[in-house]
């Protein structure tokens, strides 16, 4: 049966894999784990560092921005619409 690690057991191998204080033998060996594994948490560890430090708050502000414009846009729309509705149901009104 194969062993299951949660992700803060991989981000411990993957860290101590990072630091290099041990050989990966020494990690494999500790921790239980095949070292070609480790080097596979190890490599998905630093690709994945950048994200950690990337500002969500910036893309949350634009995706508000974007939803904003996009519902000011329809409101406009349907202004016009309900402008131009009322202005051609005069024809439709008795006497009118």
């Amino acid at each position: 049966m194969k062993k299951q690690f949660t992700a803060e057991q991989k981000a411990e191998v993957a860290l101590a894999a990072i630091k290099g204080v041990q050989t990966t033998s020494q990690i494999a060996a500790t921790f239980e784990v095949h070292p070609t594994q480790i080097g596979v948490w190890k490599k998905q560890a630093l690709t994945g560092l950048s994200e950690v430090f990337s500002d969500k708050r910036r893309k949350t502000s634009d995706d508000r921005e974007a939803l904003l414009a996009e519902l000011y846009k329809t409101i406009g729309q349907r202004d016009m619409e309900l402008a131009w509705l009322k202005k051609n149901l005069k024809r439709f009104e008795p006497g009118g």
